[in-house]
């Protein structure tokens, strides 16, 4: 039946926002068929076992590397505090509806992050594109957990090797990270450092002993350690996802031990006040830089995860009736939280080592970049007065967990999109070339050149691509498909009714924020800096490519269609695949009786007028 229309949703949908729900001239869809549905599956498809298994699951996914290593460092690039206020913001009315949308299209479809667009065939490419931008994270998430990895294991080491400064660190004045006193006076003019960012350029990166042009070659050490942590994963993926929810008890709840602790200690430390006034006081005048906006929506997509297929994916194995909208609140509410507790760590670290270099511009304190993480952090714990290793091994090890869970995750989408495609291919298959191939693309990431690398890949490969594929979602699940039908199948899933705020972000708010940013972040965002411009064309031959999967999916779509015109096969190869719906045969048959006889939830200010008028009493005086 591919190709074929679903008969619940033969109905045009309405074009603007919808009121009252009301079926647009009083008509309500025709009656359906139940005796002409089709057979569900013949692969069963795996489910969560707890509804606290997907909680967090979706916790290990969305509150990770990118709200611990991500958030500060592009706070920290786009001005501390000028930031803050646009990603918040961002998170209101582009994360949270969103991250709700992609739940409630992933459990009640029970399909991954490219089979979902069954609900508009002509979008399919949107889930291709999407895959484009998971791999390439994938990639570099797994080259910075190896990073992690290879500090965790210097945590061994007694004193901790980036407490001092090193002999063979030259042309730099460089300050011991555990000094926790007065900044030593220096008779030359030379660059202060600290020890903590030497160790992370010279010793693990090999970032700060290449010379102008060199690329480097990958470091011995953080291939090793690459190799260990693409091994760990592929022996959990192996599993499935009933695996993967029982570690992720552990990855979600583990992490907030160890910052939690580490907030104790860091806020304490001499000029963290002044750090965290630096992160937390806007500068207005930045509400007006477009670079600003777009990173913060692109943050906004790291830290939830959304328009990568992951949330999708975890969604569409919970059962039917699981209160998503219960856990997409917790969720990005505790993500909001987690990356501004990580950004006070960090820049509360960062007003620290102002205070010790005597410095007040924090940008010539700290290098803006991928590895301020892996600078800030481990200077700060080389000044724990008691057991700093300890120390050490657990916050790497938090970062290990982080990482692990963001990746996996994301690991998962991916195969939830290509057996949804091949029912029957074998798993461990899967994730074995995943692995292998991961590993071998990783090796650009632990070169010295690595950061730069990962600037580059994420600019062109990830912020552009998951925009612009954000912006088609939304149109194909809340245009092409439609507002109408999306509260409808939220109140028959959830017995919910949907919100006036929700429709309207959906439908206009959300788009409408995502093109302006798109576009002015084309015209005037920053390159990546330090890449010659032959590069740069290349780089946007990357995103030209990623999103080719659009254009030409919508093509064999309506390609695929029989009608006679043009119009018309357009038309038809944007309306849902006849098995849309409920996975399960005799929820679908309930739900195609509930769309013929739908009728809107009242609204709460329709029930309390109601309840009013109820209690309205009409007096009679006889004369």
């Amino acid at each position: 039946m591919s190709g074929a229309d679903n008969p619940g949703f033969v109905a045009s949908d309405d074009a603007g926002l919808p009121v009252a729900d009301q079926p647009q001239n009083g008509i309500k869809p025709p009656p359906v068929a139940l005796d002409k549905l089709e057979k569900p599956p013949a692969v069963e498809r795996e489910k969560w076992d707890k509804g606290v298994e997907f909680l967090m699951s979706c916790i290990a996914l969305s509150v990770g590397l990118g709200n611990v290593w991500k958030f500060p460092s592009t706070a920290f690039r786009n001005g501390g505090g000028a930031f803050v206020i646009p990603y918040l913001i961002v998170l209101l009315v582009v994360g949270r509806p969103i991250y709700y949308l992609e739940m409630v299209m992933g459990q009640f479809s029970s399909r991954g992050s490219v089979k979902v667009y069954d609900v508009s065939p002509i979008m399919r490419g949107i889930g291709i594109a999407q895959m484009v931008s998971i791999c390439v994270v994938i990639v570099y998430y797994a080259a910075t957990i190896a990073t992690a990895i290879r500090f965790f294991i210097a945590s061994f080491e007694s004193p901790l090797p980036w407490a001092s400064c090193n002999v063979g660190w030259t042309g730099i004045n460089c300050v011991n990270s555990s000094n926790t006193g007065p900044t030593p006076a220096f008779n030359n003019s030379l660059p202060i450092k600290t020890s903590a960012e030497l160790y992370y350029t010279h010793s693990v990166t090999g970032e700060g002993l290449l010379v102008e042009g060199e690329f480097g070659v990958p470091d011995w050490k953080l291939t090793l350690c690459l190799l260990f942590i693409w091994v760990a994963m592929t022996i959990m993926m192996v599993k499935g996802i009933r695996g993967s929810g029982k570690v992720a008890y552990f990855l979600a709840l583990f992490p907030y031990v160890v910052l939690i602790s580490f907030a104790i200690y860091a806020f304490t430390l001499d000029g963290a006040g002044d750090g965290l006034k630096y992160f937390i006081t806007p500068d207005w005048d930045q509400l007006l830089n477009a670079d600003v906006w777009k990173e913060a929506v692109s943050q906004c997509f790291f830290s939830l995860s959304i328009c990568f297929g992951g949330v999708i994916a975890f969604s569409s194995y919970n059962n039917f009736s699981n209160n998503i909208y219960r856990d997409a609140m917790i969720i990005s509410w505790l993500d909001t939280f987690t990356s501004l507790l990580s950004g006070a760590l960090v820049f509360s670290i960062i007003g620290h080592l102002g205070h010790l270099t005597n410095e007040t511009d924090y940008t010539k304190v700290v290098k803006p970049g991928s590895g301020l993480t892996f600078i800030t952090y481990p200077d700060a714990l080389a000044k724990f007065e008691h057991v700093p290793n300890l120390f050490a091994l657990l916050f790497f090890f938090m970062l290990l967990t982080l990482g692990v869970g963001s990746c996996t995750g994301l690991i998962n989408s991916v195969m939830t999109a290509l057996q949804d495609s091949s029912p029957r291919l074998k798993s461990w298959k899967t994730v074995v070339i995943i692995g292998v191939l991961g590993f071998a693309l990783g090796l650009l990431f632990v070169t010295p050149s690595g950061s730069k690398m990962l600037d580059y890949f994420d600019y062109y490969g990830v912020q552009f691509v998951t925009l612009t594929s954000a912006i088609f979602e939304l149109f194909a699940f809340c245009w092409l498909y439609g507002i109408r039908k999306l509260t409808r199948d939220i109140q028959f899933m959830l017995n919910r009714r949907t919100g006036f705020l929700w429709r309207f972000c959906w439908k206009l708010l959300t788009p409408v924020m995502l093109i302006v940013v798109l576009i002015i972040g084309l015209v005037k965002s920053q390159r990546p800096q330090g890449i010659d411009d032959v590069y740069h064309v290349l780089g946007w031959c990357i995103y030209v490519g990623a999103l080719v999967p659009i254009p030409v999916w919508a093509w064999f779509a309506i390609r695929k269609r029989n009608e006679t015109t043009l119009k018309k096969r357009i038309i038809a190869a944007s309306k849902p695949l006849s098995d849309w719906g409920p996975e399960s045969l005799e929820v679908r048959k309930r739900y195609l009786e509930f769309c013929s006889n739908y009728q809107p939830l009242e609204s709460r200010w329709a029930r309390l007028r109601r309840a009013l008028h109820k209690n309205d009493k009409t007096y009679r005086v006889s004369v």
